[in-house]
């Protein structure tokens, strides 16, 4: 269930109510008169099934400009009226997907933000530590670090809806991320090197992350899975399974490995690994939107007329 906090202007709050009391899935409905202040307005609280979501903010879509949305997720909800609103309203909870909320989210995710370039920057260096040590565990924690599929799936649905600016948001997200990642990995890496810490034996002759460096058919098979996985769990609000998503896919250690190959100028080494790079980002990229086609066309939705 969604609860809904709607502020309506009083002359059209009777318009508002019509609406919510017409769509199946809707429930606990409650009127204020006059108790909001800024906008001012009737407030209107509400519970609405996933499945009802689409249908009622696409049908209230003209709250954006002339009061206030908000809805947030209701983790228990001990009501016989509510059991029968997700009942009424068709499909099942966890195949509908709130397209406002995956748009603001994915518009969230496509902007270069110190946190995002800490993140990844820290998660690169952890992979290439992990790489020179020889660590699975090392190189697991940094593949869970990295927050590089924020932007992927705004290119997935920049690719959907045909936001070119999105998509060139995300992109240069992406890119912009990696490189300052590479970067810092790179000297940190380079100064170690020069201090005796490691030398391009430890690079060469570790078997244990070839995986990384030497892309095949299984590498996007790989990040086809991941993709697919990692839109539907964000989709049905399953945030837990992006973490095997973050497990799957070598971008985050192939960018480590990059850095450390560098700093050693094993230039042999680094193409292979930023191919890999980009072999699980178009794998993933490929995957995501078909997903997110797959389910506006085929998955049952209330509203999906208005909410896309």
């Amino acid at each position: 269930m969604l609860h809904l906090r709607l502020i309506v202007p009083s002359a059209r709050t009777d318009e508002a109510v019509e609406v919510l009391e017409g769509c199946p899935g809707v429930t606990n409905l409650v009127v204020l008169p006059g108790a909001a202040r800024e906008p001012r307005g009737d407030v209107i609280l509400c519970d609405a099934a996933r499945e009802a979501a689409n249908e009622v903010l696409g049908r209230l879509k003209w709250l954006e400009t002339e009061g206030s949305i908000a809805a947030e997720q209701v983790d228990l909800a001990l009501s016989k009226v509510a059991e029968e609103a997700i009942e009424e309203a068709p499909g099942d909870p966890d195949d509908a997907v709130i397209w406002e909320h995956l748009s603001q989210r994915v518009y969230t995710e496509s902007r270069v933000t110190w946190a995002y370039l800490a993140f990844l920057a820290i998660a690169t260096q952890l992979a290439g530590i992990a790489i020179l040590l020889d660590s699975p565990i090392l190189m697991i924690g940094a593949m869970v670090l990295g927050p590089e599929f924020g932007p992927v799936a705004a290119i997935c649905f920049g690719l959907l809806r045909r936001r070119w600016h999105l998509i060139v948001a995300a992109m240069r997200t992406l890119v912009i991320g990696f490189l300052v990642a590479i970067a810092i990995t790179y000297a940190c890496a380079f100064v170690s090197h020069h201090w005796g810490w490691f030398d391009i034996g430890d690079l060469t002759t570790n078997e244990e992350f070839q995986f990384i460096v030497k892309p095949d058919r299984w590498s996007f098979i790989v990040a086809v899975l991941a993709g697919a996985a990692g839109v539907l769990s964000i989709t049905a609000g399953k945030s837990s399974a992006l973490i095997g998503v973050f497990i799957s896919v070598t971008t985050v250690p192939a960018a480590g490995y990059v850095a450390v190959a560098m700093a050693v100028s094993d230039w042999t080494e680094v193409a292979p690994a930023v191919s890999q790079l980009g072999l699980n980002i178009l794998g993933m990229i490929l995957a995501g939107t078909v997903t997110l086609v797959v389910q506006r066309k085929f998955w049952p939705q209330v509203g999906r007329r208005s909410s896309i």
